[in-house]
């Protein structure tokens, strides 16, 4: 059995991630490269999931977490008012993880803090 945390390593913060930088460059203007630069990885990784090559498996099911939204949103928000610097969403993606544990009938429970 894996650990909790590697779970929402491997599939949901790509999933969040490829939410996140669709939004940012979509709806807000961003280039691959300043996505790339707030979220705190590479412009190739922004490019996987633009193009549904990575966390494609959990957008769905995360979509439909009200709750996790609310979060997600809040990430997005906090980026594009340039409230959020790169350490900041970090720890934001970090309270999602919390979140996720503490959400009745999540699939994936983070042992985080």
């Amino acid at each position: 059995m894996r650990p909790p945390c590697e779970q929402v390593v491997k599939y949901v913060l790509p999933a969040v991630r490829s939410i996140v930088a669709k939004d940012l460059i979509e709806n807000h203007g961003f280039t691959q490269v300043a996505a790339a630069k707030k979220l705190g990885t590479t412009q190739a990784a922004i490019s996987h999931y633009m193009y549904s090559r990575r966390g494609d498996k959990w957008i769905d099911e995360l979509k439909r977490n009200n709750i996790i939204m609310v979060k997600v949103k809040e990430v997005t928000s906090g980026i594009t008012e340039e409230k959020y610097d790169s350490i900041h969403v970090v720890s934001k993606l970090c309270e999602l993880c919390i979140t996720l544990r503490s959400v009745d009938g999540s699939s994936v429970q983070c042992n985080c803090s």
